[in-house]
């Protein structure tokens, strides 16, 4: 057997070993949250530097994947957050809940993505840091793609198998099975 093949063999076992830790340290981070009131569905994978404030108001599906340096910005104790089984949400992203925001079974989250449910109110005669939030909940329904760096702000139901493309800011509902980009964002397409 040549050096080579040796030291390729060596490499793709150190790999893999690293690649388990990575893993079962992801499951252990899970289950700490867990403890700290977490509601989740089993097997989730939940990978180093993610923040979740207010654990006991989050629901979380079974098999479902954050990846590093994801913020789970509950504000309050009213707030809520529920994430179906299968979902993926990408590293640097964050959601910023004081309502509520409801995502379904197999939604993907692309790196940096933005989800809130409120937006400061910006009314004249009155300082700007005197005037207070307003929220409206947001809906993420089955089958969704939020590309890479989007953004979606509240009271916007993004509906089934729809598509927001990488950078769009979505202002207001998608209907079912589009495919929206821009910003603000609007319908392309309609996936067939």
């Amino acid at each position: 057997m040549s050096a080579w093949w040796r030291s390729a063999a060596l490499y793709r076992a150190i790999f893999q070993a690293h690649n388990w830790l990575r893993l079962a340290t992801a499951r252990l981070r899970y289950w700490s949250l867990v403890l700290r009131g977490l509601q989740g569905g089993g097997k989730c994978l939940i990978f180093r530097s993610v923040r979740v404030d207010r654990p006991w108001r989050v629901m979380v599906g079974a098999r479902t994947q954050i990846e590093q340096d994801v913020w789970l910005k509950l504000v309050n104790d009213d707030a809520k957050l529920e994430i179906g089984a299968f979902c993926y949400v990408g590293r640097g992203s964050e959601l910023d809940i004081s309502d509520s925001i409801s995502i379904g079974t197999r939604v993907l989250i692309a790196p940096n993505v933005f989800i809130t449910d409120h937006e400061h109110n910006f009314h004249t005669g009155i300082p700007i840091d005197l005037q207070g939030c307003r929220s409206a909940p947001v809906v993420i329904e089955d089958n969704v793609w939020l590309g890479a760096g989007s953004i979606v702000l509240p009271g916007v139901r993004i509906g089934q198998g729809a598509v927001v493309g990488a950078g769009a800011v979505v202002t207001r509902s998608i209907p079912k099975n589009a495919v929206v980009a821009g910003v603000p964002a609007v319908i392309r397409r309609l996936r067939t």
